[in-house]
C-alpha cells in the first residue's frame, strides 16, 4: 500500500470519529521519512539490526500516521483513542491507546481521576507528545522504544493528585496505581534481541518479529514462536504497578514506578507459541528545565524476567540514557546518550541471552509553520548479543542511520 492510499485511510478515520462523535476533539499527525540506513537487516524483518530501518527503507516511508481523539461522553467522563498506520514491516491500522477516563468534578483539595481500558503507565519523560511521540528526537531511547513495544496497561488505573496552587505550595505530587491483565510475554523481546532504537509503537492484537536464534530449534524451547505478542493474556493472572510524580515549580520533574506483570513463566499458550514471563522493573524518569530554552531529560530502567519451569530464562536487564535538548526560535536541537545491557544469569548454555549496547542520537528539528515541521537525525550505536554467532554472524556490530523528516499536524 502506498503513502497515499495509508493517508486517506487516516482521513477515513477521522471522519468516523466527527461522523459518531459530534463533540469529538481530533488530532492528528502524519510524519514521512527517508533513510540512509546501514545493511544490517532490521529486527521488523527477522533480522538482527535494532533499528526500525535498514538499506530496504530506500523511499520515502510512513513513520507516523496519527489519530488522536478525546470524546466528551458527560461532565465527568470522556473517551480517549490513538489509531496508528503504519506500512513497515507490513501495511496495517490499529489502536496504540483506546479507554475511558473518569474526572470528577470537586472541591476537595485533592484531584483523582480513572483510566480503564489499554494505554501507557504515564513513567515517560520522553514522550509528551501526540500520540505517545517525541518532540525531541525522532528514535526514542531504548527505554521508550521497548516501552512503546511490549509494555501497555489493559485494566484500570486510579490516579491521586496533589496540586500545588491548592496547598499554596512549589510542590505537586500525583500518586498512581494500577491493576492490569495481557503483557504476559513482555521481556520476551529483551532475551532474544535485546533493546533497540526505533519509534515503532505497536499495535493491539499485533506481533513483533525477531532473528530465528538457534535456542528456538531445541528440544526445550520447541513451542516458543519466533515473534512475540506483547499484549497476550496467558497465564490469567493480574499484574499492577504504582508510580509517584514529583512537580517542582514546572522547572523539576521526576517520575518513579515499580511495574510487575505478576506473570507465571510456567504458562504457556500452545497455538500462539507464547510464553506467560514474570517481568518486573523500577523506571526512574527526571525532566531539569535550566530556562525556558534548554532542558535536560534522564531516565533509568532496571528489572529482571523469568520464563518456564526451574527458570529456564532468568534475565536481569538494565538501561539508561541522558539527554540534552535547546530551542531557539523556530530550531530545535537534541543530543541523547543510550546504554542498554541484558545480564544471563541461568545456567542453560544452549540459549545466551547475554546482549549490550551504546548508542548516540543526534536530531535537528526546524518548524516551518504551526502544522510543518522539517528535521534531520544522524544516529550511531553499536552492541553485542552472545545469541549471534550459533547462527552465524558476528556478536558484535556497529549501526548508523541518517533520516530526513516531514511532519504535517492537523
Amino acid at each position: 500500500m502506498t503513502i497515499n492510499r495509508l493517508t486517506r485511510l487516516i482521513f477515513l478515520a477521522g471522519a468516523l470519529c466527527f461522523s459518531n462523535a459530534l463533540y469529538a476533539q481530533v488530532k492528528g499527525l502524519i510524519q514521512i521519512r527517508a533513510v540512509q540506513g546501514d545493511d544490517t537487516r532490521s529486527f521488523q524483518e527477522g533480522g538482527l539490526g535494532l533499528y526500525r530501518h535498514d538499506t530496504k527503507s530506500d523511499e520515502l516511508i510512513l513513520s507516523q500516521g496519527i489519530l488522536d481523539f478525546n470524546v466528551d461522553l458527560a461532565s465527568s467522563w470522556s473517551a480517549h483513542g490513538v489509531l496508528n498506520a503504519n506500512q513497515d514491516p507490513d501495511v496495517g491500522l490499529g489502536f496504540t491507546q483506546a479507554y475511558i477516563k473518569y474526572q470528577p468534578l470537586s472541591n476537595s483539595n485533592y484531584k483523582w481521576h480513572v483510566r480503564v481500558g489499554g494505554f501507557y503507565p504515564l513513567m515517560s519523560l520522553e514522550n509528551p507528545d501526540i500520540g505517545w511521540t517525541s518532540p525531541y528526537n525522532y528514535t526514542n531511547s531504548a527505554i521508550n522504544s521497548w516501552i512503546g513495544e511490549e509494555v501497555r496497561t489493559v485494566g484500570a488505573e486510579v490516579t491521586i493528585k496533589r496540586p500545588a496552587k491548592r496547598f499554596n505550595s512549589a510542590h505537586s505530587f500525583s500518586f498512581v496505581g494500577a491493576t492490569f491483565k495481557g503483557n504476559d510475554p513482555a521481556g520476551t523481546l529483551l532475551a532474544w534481541r535485546g533493546f533497540a532504537l526505533h519509534d515503532r509503537q505497536t499495535t493491539f492484537n499485533e506481533s513483533v518479529k525477531f532473528a530465528p536464534v538457534a535456542a528456538l530449534n531445541t528440544y526445550e524451547l520447541r513451542w516458543q514462536a519466533n515473534q512475540v505478542l506483547p499484549f497476550e493474556e496467558v497465564d490469567g493472572r493480574f499484574g499492577y504497578y504504582a508510580g509517584v510524580h514529583w512537580d517542582y515549580l514546572k522547572k523539576s520533574q521526576f517520575r518513579i514506578y515499580y511495574y510487575n506483570n505478576n506473570g507465571d513463566p510456567t504458562t504457556l499458550n500452545i497455538s500462539t507459541g507464547q510464553y506467560a514471563w514474570d517481568t518486573r522493573f523500577t523506571s526512574a524518569a527526571w525532566l531539569y528545565k535550566f530556562n525556558n530554552k534548554t532542558r535536560f531529560i534522564a531516565q533509568v530502567l532496571n528489572g529482571k524476567t523469568e520464563m518456564g519451569a526451574n527458570a529456564l530464562i532468568d534475565n536481569a536487564f538494565y538501561s539508561h540514557y541522558l539527554m540534552l535538548s535547546h530551542k531557539e526560535g523556530k530550531h530545535r536541537v537534541s543530543v541523547r546518550y543510550d546504554y542498554f545491557k541484558v545480564t544471563d544469569n541461568d545456567t542453560t548454555a544452549f540459549d545466551p541471552n547475554a546482549s549490550n549496547g551504546e548508542g548516540l542520537t543526534a536530531t535537528w528539528r526546524y518548524q516551518l509553520t504551526n502544522k510543518l515541521q522539517i528535521g534531520v537525525e544522524g544516529s550511531a550505536l553499536k552492541s553485542v548479543a552472545k545469541n549471534r554467532e550459533p547462527i552465524g554472524f558476528n556478536e558484535r556490530i556497529s549501526q548508523q542511520q541518517i533520516m530526513l523528516n516531514a511532519q504535517w499536524r492537523f
